[in-house]
């Protein structure tokens, strides 16, 4: 038995399946990964779009040490430096208002839900829009909001307050508004939806709505949040200011931290009692947030981000022309998907096996969320291979072999030829 088929067996026998694991990883650097036996796979997941700078990177790694050594946690009751400096540092970098700590995704966006419903509560309003194929957690409220079936099924009653619209669709989200609606929530870049974009007339479409109509804007940038897109944030890729945003993910590069950042309008709506979190923002989770950061401000990304990602895109749009299967390429930054006619499964399988970590999403789409600081020659390495990885899907293997051959053959005859006429 194998190292790996070791852990596994341990693994399906003491924890629930809430998840189907497929290979085991046992160390990381930058942007690779090693499993249990020894083999190192390139990972353009990212532990889906949370290590930014890479795993282990040596400032993250060293702050976390340094700060684990003087104080790890203390309760909220307590005033600490590390949250004041973070809250400082974020609400720099977007809205201008105030921060609230927490531990995931899915609590930042349930947090956003109560501020909406707070802010709304004297007026009666408490109902928000979300987006189809949305997601936003797996909590009861999130869920609820999440526009995807198969995350709600088994669980009703779901909490009730939430409404779908289709995105990249105005007048869905007008037709959806009336005397209850206090806030339209969205992401700026759809990712388990399947990497799809928001179009700049639809996002600031819901920002002039919003303006028109009293309601608050909401963007969940956990997944393409941190530089991932070019930017801090995926709305400021679209010249329009939210009224609050969810963070995680990335925040803390592995470190599990939250975060709520509002502006001016919504900075002191929550009041003590109104919300909480034992572990939000302690000084341990704030250090490693703060040493982030400091990597992406300091090596410069998310500018990184946007070049490279824009030349990754382009090198990735000349399979459309070239592999029936292939129907796109979408994303911004390095949040990129390639969009396939077909389940997108037996593709990221066959690039697992040679060596690239990927994420089947939206059934037909592979995501590729590569670490910001992934270096020139690993996109190289990870654009040939799944190039070699198409060529086998689509059978054209063995067939380039053959004409390659017969190419081969055909010039040394011409040789011959030419030889035989010369003399």
């Amino acid at each position: 038995m194998s190292q790996s088929e070791s852990i596994a067996g341990v693994f399906n026998k003491h924890v629930m399946p809430t998840y189907a694991p497929g290979l085991t990883l046992v160390k990381g650097q930058g942007a690779r990964v090693w499993d249990a036996d020894g083999k190192v796979y390139l990972d353009f997941t990212s532990g889906i779009s949370v290590l930014n700078v890479g795993h282990c990177n040596p400032r993250v790694v060293e702050a976390i040490r340094k700060q684990s050594e003087k104080l790890m946690h203390v309760s909220n009751l307590f005033y600490t430096e590390n949250q004041a400096l973070l809250a400082e540092r974020l609400t720099g970098l977007a809205l201008g208002g105030k921060a609230f700590f927490c531990n995931s995704g899915a609590e930042a966006n349930e947090g956003l839900f109560k501020l909406a419903r707070l802010w709304g509560h004297a007026e009666g309003r408490h109902e928000i829009i979300c987006m189809q194929n949305s997601f936003h957690g797996r909590t009861l409220a999130t869920a609820a909001a999440t526009g995807q079936e198969k995350v709600k099924k088994g669980f009703d009653p779901l909490p009730e307050g939430f409404v779908h619209a289709t995105f990249n669709d105005l007048d869905s989200v007008k037709a959806l508004v009336n005397e209850k609606t206090v806030a339209i929530h969205l992401e700026p870049i759809l990712g388990e939806g399947g990497v799809v974009p928001a179009d700049e007339a639809f996002i600031k479409g819901v920002r002039e709505l919003c303006d028109s109509k009293n309601l608050l804007m909401l963007c969940d940038e956990v997944q393409c949040g941190m530089g991932r897109t070019g930017n801090w944030f995926g709305f400021q890729g679209y010249d329009v200011t939210p009224d609050a945003i969810a963070l995680a993910k990335a925040l803390g590069n592995g470190f599990p931290i939250g975060a709520i950042l509002s502006g001016e309008r919504l900075a002191d709506v929550f009041q003590p009692g109104n919300h909480a979190s034992t572990f939000g923002g302690t000084p341990l989770a704030c250090a490693a947030a703060l040493a982030t950061i400091d990597v992406i401000e300091g090596e410069r990304l998310g500018p990184r981000a946007a070049v490279k990602g824009e030349e990754f895109k382009g090198k990735l749009l000349e399979f459309v022309e070239r592999y029936e299967h292939v129907t796109d390429v979408r994303g911004a930054g390095l949040m990129l998907g390639i969009v396939l006619d077909g389940p997108a499964q037996p593709l990221v399988d066959l690039l697992t096996d040679m060596g690239l970590l990927t994420i089947a999403t939206a059934q037909n789409v592979v995501r590729l969320l590569p670490p910001l600081n992934t270096r020139d020659d690993e996109l190289d390495e990870a654009f040939d291979m799944i190039e070699d990885c198409l060529d086998e899907w689509h059978g054209l293997g063995e067939a380039q072999a053959e004409d390659e051959t017969e190419v081969a053959a055909s010039e040394e005859v011409a040789a011959a030829a030419a030889t035989d006429e010369a003399s």
